[in-house]
């Protein structure tokens, strides 16, 4: 499900817990509504308001935490196929193929992470990065800078690997749903207590509109920081097609 349906989701359970509280306040007798029974239900929906802000604030940090480490990743992952190209160009001539292969590999990834990318996947298979590690593997040094050059090359390509299995393990939601699940729940349990004691007018029902739209937009956001690849807020590819830009030049 996207985050705009869970969001529009909250949205009507929230504002609808508002509106079955004003409904409730008609239908109940006037000895429920008295100062001592608003104080107490004041108290418990202070102690729910409590714990929703927590687990709000949880989940945010969260989202936001999962965002900026993959985010991170990414960057440090572009940063790494450049200077593996440039360690492959000062190699020589003999590294060409490496580095054609390498741009394969980070097309490919692209294709890979990003599917509405203007980048197409090309013929290699799941394991190409094997393939890219292979031939690295397979270049004869003549000298020693070129020795000391395949090392740095293999070690790098290594941390490529490495860290693009851990975009792709990080792909699904950090986000647990029974802690979403019970969000909801309290939020709509709050906006019943406002709409139970609250006077029946366009003014509060406009007020508890924009509240239940603002709680529903954190939802949304939340939602969103926990899928970077996709939606609204998403990681940008622009450091990886830099990457394929600067390969083999």
């Amino acid at each position: 499900m996207s985050p705009f349906s869970v969001g529009f989701i909250v949205l009507v359970f929230v504002f609808g817990g508002a509106l079955l509280g004003m409904v409730l306040h008609a239908m109940l007798p006037e000895h429920h509504l008295s100062s001592d029974s608003k104080d107490v239900v004041k108290l418990a929906v202070g102690l729910i308001a409590t714990m929703s802000a927590l687990v709000l604030a949880l989940l945010i940090a969260s989202a936001k935490g999962s965002y900026d480490a993959q985010r991170s990743e990414l960057t440090q992952m572009s940063a790494n196929v450049i200077l593996l190209d440039r360690i492959l160009a000062h190699y020589g001539t003999e590294a060409m193929v490496e580095r054609e292969l390498l741009r394969d590999f980070v097309t490919n990834m692209i294709a890979q992470i990003w599917p509405a990318s203007d980048l197409q996947p090309n013929e290699l298979n799941r394991t190409e990065g094997d393939l890219l590690y292979d031939k690295i593997e397979s270049l004869s040094p003549q000298n020693d800078a070129q020795r000391t050059l395949k090392v740095q090359a293999q070690k790098v390509c290594v941390d490529i690997a490495q860290t693009r299995l851990l975009l792709l393990e990080q792909g699904g939601s950090s986000i647990p749903k029974p802690f979403l699940i019970l969000l909801i729940f309290w939020v709509a349990i709050i906006f019943l207590s406002f709409g139970l004691f609250a006077p029946r007018n366009a003014t509060v029902v406009t007020a508890l509109l924009l509240c239940a739209l603002s709680v529903s937009g954190a939802i949304f956001l939340i939602l969103e920081l926990d899928r970077p690849f996709i939606g609204i807020i998403q990681i940008s590819s622009a450091p990886l097609h830099n990457a394929v830009s600067r390969i083999a030049k």
